[in-house]
């Protein structure tokens, strides 16, 4: 069949006990498309010493079909973690996928640049352009979390957290801002910049923004971490927490792995942000495991109906928010927090008792009106109040009244 290869790769039996792929690896020129599965992976526990690769690359015959050209290596590479990056590399796109996550963890038609692993397929094509701003995000955000923790590893991390200041309850601190003034506890957001809106506040400095909050009533905080696209940092979280502002911190980054977890807790964070268009269930399951484990929140961003459903079948959840931004277009609709909060899905998060954040959007008292009268009980703002000259007043508009008392 024209176009179409596959081929099977069985490593030395001496190695590793069966390998045997379910499908082909399947290279159309018109799509472009690439799909890659097995049936029986090898054992990856910590008494594995296996070790196996095959580079392909394309190369096109006369008559315009695929053809590939395969080579085995059982004794290069014997390291079990990159065999673990592999697996994670290679299949996490189509998990996500079925899912109904369209944003891709990495280019899918070959691994990033030096990748090495049990596969190493190097093919061209427009694949490899991100798709939305989102997606070129975390696909910087996955080489810049890899170079982070070569040079942090998570032993050093885990060190770290001795030192660390203890966590702080941020649910708590939006229940009790709710049942003090009667409006959704806010979350008001440190942050210099945005794709969408470029630099939003030149006059920036993290620790004064905070104070200002605080004196104005915020709740709590979120911090931008992410430097290239929000110009923000996890130097911006540690500052403000040393400099003694009382509420809990938010670090608001593009969370692809549980390094980052630890790293933003060694910071001072207090709750972390998890992208449910980002991360496959299993993920979120794990990470906000690992974020109860180091006693911090867990916020689960949603923007659909789908997104939300997902995140109701996880057991634990105690913080959803819902974004009025779609974070593919970047266009905002205040109305999608209502339309996730009707019916039956508002009835169980109510029986739950979770707190739901309201966020984009908000800039005016009737924004705030409306989303909580949908049922929110927190909200999560920033451009509107950060780029006020005295922070603390744009919280006062922002509400419509005082809030600090």
């Amino acid at each position: 069949m024209e176009g179409l290869v596959s081929f099977q790769a069985v490593p030395s039996v001496s190695r590793i006990p069966k390998f045997s792929f379910l499908r082909s690896l399947d290279l159309r020129r018109g799509g472009n498309s690439l799909s890659f599965a097995s049936s029986s992976l090898p054992s990856l526990s910590s008494s594995s010493s296996f070790s196996f690769s095959i580079r392909a690359q394309q190369m096109e015959s006369k008559d315009g079909s695929a053809t590939v050209a395969a080579v085995s290596e059982s004794e290069t590479e014997p390291n079990d973690l990159k065999i673990k990056e592999w697996e994670v590399g290679m299949f996490h796109n189509e998990v996500a996928a079925s899912q109904g996550i369209r944003i891709r963890r990495r280019p899918p038609t070959g691994p990033p640049l030096h990748y090495v692993g049990p596969f190493e397929f190097r093919l061209q094509n427009e694949g490899n352009t991100p798709r939305n701003i989102l997606e070129e995000i975390i696909w910087n955000k996955d080489v810049e979390v890899s170079q982070l923790k070569e040079r942090k590893p998570l032993g050093a991390l885990k060190k770290a957290l001795e030192n660390a200041p203890p966590a702080r309850d941020f649910v708590g601190a939006l229940k009790a801002a709710y049942l003090r003034t009667g409006l959704p506890g806010l979350i008001a957001e440190v942050k210099k910049a945005s794709p969408s809106r470029g630099v939003i506040r030149e006059n920036f400095d993290p620790v004064e923004i905070a104070r200002a909050y605080e004196k104005g009533g915020a709740a709590c905080l979120s911090v931008l971490a992410d430097e290239k696209y929000f110009q923000g940092s996890f130097e911006n979280i540690e500052a403000i927490r040393n400099a003694g502002v009382k509420c809990p911190l938010l670090c608001k980054e593009f969370i692809i792995d549980a390094w980052q977890i630890y790293y933003a807790r060694t910071k001072g964070a207090d709750a972390i942000l998890l992208i449910a268009a980002v991360l496959p269930d299993l993920d979120i399951k794990y990470m906000a495991k690992i974020c109860k484990l180091l006693g911090l929140a867990a916020l689960v961003e949603v923007h659909d109906e789908r997104e939300m459903d997902r995140v109701l079948e996880i057991e634990g959840i105690e913080l959803i928010g819902i974004n009025n931004r779609n974070l593919e277009t970047f266009e905002v609709d205040t109305s999608n927090t209502k339309r996730l909060l009707e019916g039956k899905r508002g009835e169980l998060i109510r029986e739950r008792g979770i707190t739901v954040v309201g966020e984009s959007g908000l800039f005016t008292p009737d924004d705030i009106a409306y989303v909580q009268e949908a049922g929110v009980k927190a909200v999560l703002v920033g451009e509107s109040i950060v780029k006020q000259e005295d922070p603390g007043k744009g919280i006062a508009q922002l509400f419509g009244k005082d809030i600090s008392l």
